[in-house]
């Protein structure tokens, strides 16, 4: 059984994997190369010493509530959707309430991680390690990369003609942090996922003109829905995750361009769906106001440079171009992995539900936090360190690495002769994929039985948003303060908002206040109907 744990990276993913550890009775050791917490998260002036940080305005996509710790909410004034320093401050909370900082060597790379020679028995690792100039090397029972995403810029400038004529500045999104010295400029930015939409529109307000060049265009989401709750709350249920496997796809896609359209017309502000591309998704309030006013304009996919123009795929030409800021997004890489295990975790299709490598004899090596979700990567992370420290221990098992790879290689084949779409770097759906994770270690929430000893927590759970305290309800891991997380979970949401109260404000109640009060007996009346209808006829 391991022991010993070497966690690789002290970000999101790393301190929920060391907490994971210590609640299987582990003994973790992180090793972290920059100087404190947080990764990305840590915002820093310059991106000098390699690392990928936030830039200075961020502000999350997922509300807090949704993309907590399982077992640590948020403090309930916290906003809704915080800036980069207010969610670091969280993540600080995290590390001192549970104690993990002193798990953590900051400033140390990892140079090397080798199977040791007898690994087919121990499954144990060599990892090498440097801290100011010294390397050490030490024996690790398992080891848990959460290195992340977003480790290498992708700065495809081959597919861009006359690039090397450009006089103006190259910049990837990396290097942005501010819009100091943007100022009367002429910038054009080049992609359209979550960061090339923040930066145009931040820019818009200093820049003499944005440019945004999209191949795809995206659906534009907004942080908040229908009477201004947070988006992800009322979206992310399970009732609807429910309704969503049952519907054809065509009649989803249907509803969901149509309620899309309600806001704007995506097509009228030259941000619809590429013809043959698949649907994407961002989440900017500001985008399609900057658009209405002119300070942000769409245009086609980039054809050609010169020395100071660019010219589009539909003739178009935009000269006196000044900066171009390339949001063409990241690669990721294991360089301190020995092949053929380096290359083949990059491959996601040839990881065990995104965690495991499918080629490994023994199960001691686990990625975490490598996902790509309709929701927070923080919540899953942490389910997968729960279920990887427990197949470290014993406590789960996984299919032997035989089957595994024959699986895998089959599946890329099948890939590659175009009988098969490769899905492997599609978004995964949330809810499906947490449910997954957690069935295997035995914590995903019995809907039936907790209608039969909870039915108001049951009410909550099924019709509500699904939250990461759900999957603190029970089996392994169990938190005592998960039901009441969820039953308060709105309260912490209005907590912030609600910051001037007007006394005199009396007003009847709310449908929403029918439906929970009479919404159960209801339901339970339906289906007794329908019961006895069925039998009658």
């Amino acid at each position: 059984m391991a022991r010993r744990v070497a966690v690789i990276g002290a970000g999101v993913s790393g301190l929920s994997s060391i907490k994971c550890c210590l609640d299987e009775d582990l003994e973790p050791t992180c090793f972290e190369r920059s100087n404190d917490i947080g990764g990305l998260w840590k915002f820093t002036e310059t991106s000098k010493d390699g690392m990928t940080r936030v830039y200075r305005s961020l502000v999350t996509n997922v509300c807090k509530e949704m993309s907590c710790y399982s077992d640590f909410p948020f403090q309930e004034d916290y906003p809704n959707f915080m800036n980069q320093g207010k969610f670091w401050d969280y993540l600080k909370e995290f590390a001192e309430h549970f104690d993990l900082l002193k798990y953590i060597r900051f400033r140390t790379m990892v140079c090397s991680i080798t199977k040791r020679p007898d690994f087919s028995e121990t499954g144990q690792w060599d990892v090498v390690t440097e801290t100011e100039g010294k390397q050490e090397r030490a024996v690790f029972d398992a080891v848990m990369v959460c290195t992340g995403h977003y480790l290498n810029p992708r700065l495809p400038l081959e597919s861009f003609p006359g690039i090397h004529k450009f006089k103006g500045q190259i910049l990837h999104s990396q290097e942005y942090k501010s819009p100091e010295g943007f100022q009367g400029k002429r910038v054009l930015v080049i992609g359209l996922g979550n960061t090339a939409g923040d930066v145009a529109v931040e820019l818009s307000r200093t820049a003499a003109q944005v440019l945004l060049s999209t191949r795809t265009g995206a659906w534009v989401l907004h942080r908040s829905s229908v009477g201004g709750y947070p988006l992800t709350m009322v979206i992310t249920r399970r009732y609807l995750n429910f309704i969503a496997q049952v519907l054809p796809s065509c009649v989803l896609n249907w509803i969901q361009e149509r309620e899309l359209n309600k806001r704007f017309n995506h097509e009228n502000y030259g941000l619809s769906i590429t013809k043959g591309k698949k649907s994407k998704f961002i989440v900017n309030d500001e985008l399609p106001t900057c658009i209405l006013c002119g300070t942000v304009t769409m245009k086609t996919s980039l054809k050609e440079f010169t020395e100071t123009s660019a010219l589009f795929e539909d003739g178009t030409v935009e000269e006196n171009i000044d900066i171009v800021i390339f949001a063409t997004g990241y690669t990721f890489s294991f360089p301190f992995l020995e092949e053929p295990l380096k290359s083949l975790c990059t491959k996601k299709i040839f990881l065990y539900k995104q965690v495991f490598p499918s080629n490994l004899e023994r199960t001691t090596l686990a990625i975490i936090g490598l996902v790509s979700l309709k929701g927070s990567i923080l919540a899953s992370a942490e389910l997968q360190a729960r279920w990887a420290t427990r197949v470290f221990k014993g406590l789960c098992k996984i299919p032997p690495s035989q089957k595994l790879m024959a699986e895998a290689t089959k599946k890329e084949q099948l890939i590659e002769r175009g009988v098969m779409k490769d899905t492997s770097e599609d978004k995964l759906e949330f809810i499906l994929y947490l449910d997954d994770l957690a069935a295997c270690i035995g914590a995903k929430p019995s809907i039936p039985l907790l209608f039969l000893k909870d039915p108001r927590l049951a009410w909550e759970v099924f019709f509500g948003p699904c939250t990461p305290y759900q999957y603190r309800l029970m089996g392994p891991g169990k938190w005592d303060g998960a039901r009441n997380a969820i039953l308060t979970q709105w309260d912490r949401t209005l907590k912030p908002l609600r910051t001037r109260i007007i006394p005199d404000s009396t007003k009847p109640a709310s449908m929403s206040h029918y439906l929970k009060v009479w919404g159960a007996p209801i339901l339970l009346a339906s289906l007794l109907l329908i019961c006895k209808s069925s039998f009658f006829f």
